[in-house]
């Protein structure tokens, strides 16, 4: 099967019954990059993404795959291309973390046919790269949030697709972990060519790492581009209604936001000296 080309979404509204969350949204992912979805709480980030992995039918509108609606193509051959890890997923009650990181392979599955060489091939390398080898034959009842997180992540890699929605990969994860993960990330799409969407809570840590940013507010798309392009004292003002300076962070030379709270510091220098 050759490469995934371009998720869009075109003019989508999506939502819960009948309360519209996501609305009138049009992006196209950028192919072979990571891309983060930033916004306030409650503002449609899960959704949208969501709405893109198929989970969420939109109101109106199309989710377009290689120009194909999504809602075309069948589900198993979906699951080949495009992999979701949710918010919170539900751990199945007694499993180990190998046969949870093997449910990833469940594409590549027929009646007739069971886990061969490739597959456990896959799995291997996912626990490897999350670094939890060791944690196999652990059930996952045992494991710390932080190590749980790994353990599904790790099943969205096992699944091997072209293109990897992630919904706040770094909950639970200290701030060791959450720059461990999303280097792991960065390698992920570096190696394999992956194309990558997250929804982050932190700023920093997505104008550091993504190549892409889309920034939602109320349900619709308020701006798009590269973090230094787009990463504005007004943006983040309209978005999250901080009053914040905006520098440049010593290490990747990305927008760096310092919040002014109630007592703010006036910075006469407007970037970060490395000490």
């Amino acid at each position: 099967m050759k490469r995934a080309d371009v998720l869009k979404a075109k003019n989508v509204f999506s939502g819960y019954e009948k309360k519209i969350i996501v609305d009138g949204i049009d992006i196209e992912i950028p192919k072979n990059k990571i891309s983060v979805i930033i916004g306030a709480n409650a503002c449609g980030k899960s959704t949208l993404l969501k709405t893109l992995a198929r989970l969420i039918q939109p109101t109106s509108g199309e989710i377009v795959l290689d120009d194909k609606k999504i809602s075309e193509i069948p589900p198993k051959q979906l699951a080949k291309v495009l992999g979701l890890l949710p918010q919170s997923p539900v751990v199945p009650e007694g499993i180990t973390v190998g046969d949870l990181v093997g449910r990833g392979r469940f594409p590549y599955q027929t009646f007739f046919k069971g886990m061969g060489k490739k597959d456990y091939e896959a799995i291997d390398e996912a626990l490897d790269i999350m670094g939890i080898s060791d944690l196999a034959n652990r059930c996952m009842d045992e494991l710390s949030g932080g190590q749980r997180q790994r353990v599904w992540i790790a099943m969205a890699l096992a699944q091997q697709t072209d293109i990897l929605l992630l919904d706040e990969p770094t909950t639970y994860l200290d701030i060791t972990y959450q720059i461990e993960i999303l280097d792991l990330l960065t390698d992920l799409k570096k190696k394999r060519g992956t194309t990558i969407v997250m929804v982050l809570h932190d700023i920093n840590l997505s104008a550091r790492y993504a190549d892409y940013i889309f920034a939602v507010y109320q349900g619709k798309l308020v701006s798009q581009g590269k973090p230094n392009e787009i990463i504005t004292e007004s943006l983040i003002k309209k978005v999250f209604d901080l009053d914040c300076f905006v520098m440049k962070d010593p290490v990747s030379d990305s927008p760096f936001i310092v919040p002014k709270g109630r007592h703010h510091i006036n910075f006469d220098n407007r970037s970060f000296q490395a000490v």
